[in-house]
């Protein structure tokens, strides 16, 4: 109040919560995120079951899946699907244990508040915990290159407990086949590896062990008339982005037409002008056509006439893989075609009973396709998730050449570590590292709960086998022993293990140091809220 008079700060639809109020709605939302994915953690994690407004269903145990689906409103809850998001993108596997993290992270921040630990202190010390513990990941990776049984393990531990572990050994084969064919090799050892040249296709129908590694090019539509010629061989390919129809003018226009003559003549010159469209692309040696958007019937009559195979209707995603694979450069229209905007291929073939075309001989000889079959939409669509896990893994491990032993084993020995790091420090700041080193018991504590084991008990074994000089004990969820993983072969990329602990702890000490949140709400969520 200034002189009796109101000053108004915020709108009307700004909603401000401050103070240890917003660090609770904060901390309470990344702990419910977390939880509703912690049950899918580990060989034996349960699945969810996702219903969208139009009925629409999706039964998975894929993290970013399952958050992505979620449709969170709540800020920080945002954050925490980024998160989950950018660990998908970056390294194609670990979403659930990012998540998990963060709750923890949250969860562990939540006591120190209430103990009067300052935020900045927590954030601290969380920065100093990530540190550590990626230079211990560092310390305990195990290098081996060009180690196909590895590679394998690192592709089977990826897999196992998905829709695909009835046939998780054939699926391992392709997978790693797959991303082995396309890798290429650098003077300095290392591989660059494009996971644009590994294209997953799928298709409902036959069994699941029927899936298949296939040279080339896969795309999911056949041509658009039976009278063109089902294989081309020696193709050369026109990628075109505009419907091969005549195009509407870009103002509100009207053709008075008052006698038959001018109607015979205005058709006569809009069938000229796609005459036109097959002549151009036959001009240029084309004998295969791959557009973005319609083909009209008329110019499908002429391509076929001219025995020039077309598909139309290609997805954006589909026609950019398909010209970097034939080396071909997409073109509007076909005036713009010219030699150098050709692509080449050995073989166009439509694949029996299925609708699929098979591009092989591309001009890019590395790129391959993975076919999935499988009796329903919904289970083919898990299991393409479930292989392109499988692959991103396995890419990881190839150019990185690091990995580190799961079953909780790399967690529970950065746990013990940075215990004793947080020991040779000094202050407050050493309860903050403690914390941060606890957030890692979250992960035996839930493969434990989720396999029927008493979590104290599989932890405080765990805790005695690292104390005992194996590093590489681990929880066995199917028999409850603690074994050593690395002798069963659970094995992971370091790269995703570093991307988990690296995105969390820098999300969560961003978080805790929020202590004013100011939302803007829209008409219809102040109506909701009236």
């Amino acid at each position: 109040m200034l002189a009796g008079q109101p000053i108004i700060i915020l709108r009307d639809n700004v909603e401000r919560v401050g103070g240890s109020e917003a660090q609770k709605s904060n901390i309470m939302a990344a702990k419910a995120i977390a939880e509703a994915v912690r049950t899918t953690l580990g060989p034996r994690g349960m699945d969810k079951m996702l219903v969208a407004p139009g009925g629409d269903v999706v039964i998975t145990n894929d993290g970013v899946t399952i958050l992505h689906e979620m449709k969170v409103e709540h800020p920080t809850g945002k954050l925490i699907i980024e998160v989950a998001e950018t660990q998908d993108e970056e390294v194609g596997d670990g979403t659930t244990t990012a998540t998990i993290f963060m709750g923890a992270l949250m969860a562990e921040a939540e006591a120190m508040l209430e103990k009067k630990i300052h935020p900045t202190i927590i954030a601290n010390g969380y920065r100093l915990g990530m540190v550590k513990a990626l230079e211990i990941l560092e310390n305990e990776a195990i290098i081996a290159t060009e180690d196909r049984e590895m590679l394998r393990k690192v592709a089977l531990t990826s897999v196992t407990g998905k829709t695909i572990e009835d046939v998780k050994d054939k699926i391992v084969d392709i997978v790693v086949d797959a991303v082995t064919s396309v890798a290429r090799k650098g003077e300095d050892g290392s591989y660059e590896i494009d996971e644009d040249d590994v294209i997953i296709k799928t298709m409902v129908g036959d069994q699941m062990s029927d899936a298949e590694l296939l040279d080339g090019f896969l795309i999911d539509k056949t041509r658009v008339q039976y009278g063109m010629p089902k294989v081309v061989e020696n193709a050369r390919i026109a990628c075109l982005s505009l419907a091969l129809e005549t195009a509407k003018t870009q103002t509100k226009s009207k053709i008075k037409i008052t006698s038959a003559e001018q109607m015979e003549a205005f058709n006569e010159q809009e069938q000229e002008k796609l005459r036109e469209f097959a002549e151009n692309i036959k001009a240029h040696g084309v004998n295969a056509v791959f557009c973005q958007k319609g083909i009209a019937d008329s110019v499908q009559y002429h391509l076929m006439k001219n025995g020039i195979f077309a598909i139309q209707d290609v997805t954006e995603t589909d026609l950019k893989r398909l010209a970097r694979s034939v080396g071909a450069t997409i073109v509007n229209k076909p005036e713009d075609l010219s030699e150098d905007a050709i692509g080449e291929a050995g073989r166009i073939a439509e694949m029996k009973d299925i609708t699929i075309t098979q591009i092989t001989g591309c001009k890019n000889p590395r790129t391959v396709s993975i076919l999935l079959k499988g009796g329903s939409q919904i289970f083919v669509d898990e299991l393409e998730r479930g292989v392109y896990d499988g692959i991103r893994v396995v890419m990881d491990a190839l150019e990185d050449g690091k990995f580190v032993v799961g079953g909780a084993a790399i967690d529970t020995e950065l746990m013990m570590q940075l215990q004793a790091y947080a020991a040779t420090q000094e202050g407050r700041i050493q309860l903050a590292i403690e914390a941060f080193a606890r957030i890692f018991e979250s992960i035996p504590n839930t493969l434990a709960e989720n396999s029927g084991y008493d979590q104290i008990d599989k932890l405080v074994a765990l805790k005695a086998a690292h104390a005992a000089g194996n590093k590489h004990a681990g929880l066995n969820v199917y028999t409850g022993e603690i074994v050593d993983m690395y002798e069963a072969g659970v094995i992971e990329p370091m790269r995703v293990k570093k991307q988990a602990i690296l995105s969390s702890a820098e999300t969560a000490s961003l978080i805790i140091r929020v202590d004013d949140m100011m939302l803007s709400k829209n008409a219809q969520q102040m109506a909701r809220g009236m």
